[in-house]
């Protein structure tokens, strides 16, 4: 009997895990995807001896990896060469207080009291609350394939509306553990993760400090793009093909399913195609109108980045793995970003040294940095100014550093690439140049999420951030194995 033919269109995270499942259970698969190299927005930039992780820079949420590299049939160490990262962050206010995150409980109380006498207790409460959140929320909301409305509204489901405080928002609920703001704003940054505000991301979201303390963060060696070549070379060894530098044109469909997918005006005929682009741009650019791509462009997207790469003729041995600059201002610092889709007049930011952390991203005494200054997405209208807004940004970078002692990268600046939303955009297909896809507010969360079946061409599957269960690495993991389960089970393989 002849295998049955799967086409992916995109190599991002999901597309090479499903591949790989799929291929590792018969089914002959091929990739195909528009850059020269696999892993998608995970991407890597090496010039002149320094590399540079385009997405994220920091595994977290280690124990959701080492179920999905099992799942493959492998073990993440394995697989990488894992370091962990202790203090996860460096955090520094704009009053010159500055707070190192770590693992180390007596250093931890001993930081956090001096913001707020008492405050370590009201630390050791958020971090159940968020335990409580993270495992319900990995057991409920995550690992579920929700494939009718019955699976999720179901009378076990219903204590979730108070286990994970899906009601509260994130930064509200923190006045039940902090009083100082600098507290509050330390221990929920990592909404942005989500492309969310703090000020309106469900409070389940305490979910992420608490696996970052608890889990702790990791590095790999060689970047984050090392969890891009584990995976494809776990596709490779299970027979997937790749296409490289091919964009697929339209997804060819016939009554109520898809035939295969057009390249280079040809088709490829194939039993099913699991969409891996991100998902707003597949309905808008290689499917037939149908009003499917009005509704998800209505929908909420998460925020956008302005990225800088930089090559650096000196080494800053003083600047930390991971350092974030959080502003006092920092309501208005998110309503810059949500509702005027700009950037803040003050904005946080973050900087990111790996050669801290594997001497090998960068050559004998120079450096390599990334520089992310959150902003808002492509505007309807078009209207935003991003070189302007870019060069805005950049000057904040150099102010910020500035305020820890580092007053000439300017001069030490080899090569600087640069993204902004619609380089994300151009890149990556990315709609409105929204870095993490679709956001996870309430109603875009868990089963409120687009499925990864199409509901009217029924071998026509989805993966990805704008999916199921959602945006990162891990939950892309996640995503890519749970859309193989359903061809699978489709296609009785």
């Amino acid at each position: 009997m002849n295998a049955k033919k799967v086409i992916v269109i995109g190599a991002g995270i999901g597309g090479l895990v499903a591949a790989t499942h799929l291929a590792q259970h018969g089914i002959k698969v091929t990739v195909i995807e528009k850059n020269q190299r696999p892993g998608g927005r995970c991407d890597r930039i090496s010039r002149d001896g320094h590399h540079f992780d385009t997405g994220p820079t920091l595994l977290v949420m280690p124990l959701l990896y080492e179920a999905e590299f099992a799942a493959l049939g492998t073990s993440l160490n394995n697989m990488l060469d894992l370091q962990r990262v202790d203090p996860t962050y460096h955090l520094i206010f704009d009053d010159g207080s500055q707070l190192a995150l770590t693992s180390d409980m007596k250093s931890l109380q001993e930081q956090l009291d001096s913001f707020e006498y008492g405050s370590f207790q009201g630390l050791l409460r958020y971090m159940d609350e968020g335990h409580r959140h993270y495992h319900l929320g990995i057991e409920k909301l995550v690992q579920p394939d929700f494939r009718k409305a019955a699976d999720f509204f179901k009378l076990s489901n219903l204590p979730l509306v108070y286990q994970v405080k899906p009601l509260a928002k994130h930064y509200a609920n923190m006045s039940n553990y902090f009083d100082d703001p600098r507290l509050k704003a330390a221990f929920t940054f990592q909404d942005v993760y989500m492309g969310l505000s703090p000020f309106e991301a469900p409070a389940t979201f305490s979910m992420m400090p608490y696996t970052e303390l608890a889990h702790g963060v990791w590095y790999p060696k060689g970047g984050m793009y090392s969890v891009v070549e584990a995976l494809t070379k776990l596709a490779i060894d299970a027979g997937v093909e790749f296409i490289f530098d091919t964009p697929v044109e339209q997804i060819d469909v016939n009554g109520n399913s898809a035939r295969g997918v057009m390249v280079n005006g040809q088709l490829r005929e194939a039993d099913a195609v699991l969409a891996n682009a991100d998902l707003p741009y597949v309905y808008q650019n290689l499917l037939p109108q149908d009003g499917q791509a009005e509704k998800l462009a209505h929908k909420r997207f998460s925020c956008s980045v302005v990225s800088f790469f930089w090559g650096l003729d000196k080494s800053y041995e003083s600047l930390a793995p991971h350092t974030l600059f959080l502003a006092s201002d920092y309501r208005e610092n998110f309503a810059s970003i949500i509702r005027d889709l700009s950037l803040p007049a003050n904005p946080s930011l973050y900087i990111h040294a790996p050669a801290r952390l594997d001497p090998a991203m960068a050559p004998s005494r120079q450096d390599t940095l990334i520089a992310i200054v959150p902003v808002g997405h492509i505007s309807e209208n078009g209207e935003q100014d991003w070189v302007e807004l870019r060069d805005k940004a950049r000057g904040h970078v150099f102010r910020r550093l500035s305020s820890l002692g580092i007053n000439d990268l300017e001069s030490h600046i080899k090569f600087e690439i640069n993204f902004t939303p619609p380089s994300w955009r151009k890149r990556y297909n990315l709609m409105k140049g929204s870095t993490h896809g679709l956001c996870h507010n309430l109603t875009q969360l868990g089963y409120f999420r687009p499925d990864f079946q199409h509901r009217h061409y029924h071998n026509l599957y989805f993966t990805g951030a704008s999916t199921r269960p959602g945006t990162g690495m891990p939950t892309a993991m996640v995503s890519g194995r749970q859309s193989a389960q359903r061809i699978m089970d489709d296609l009785k393989v």
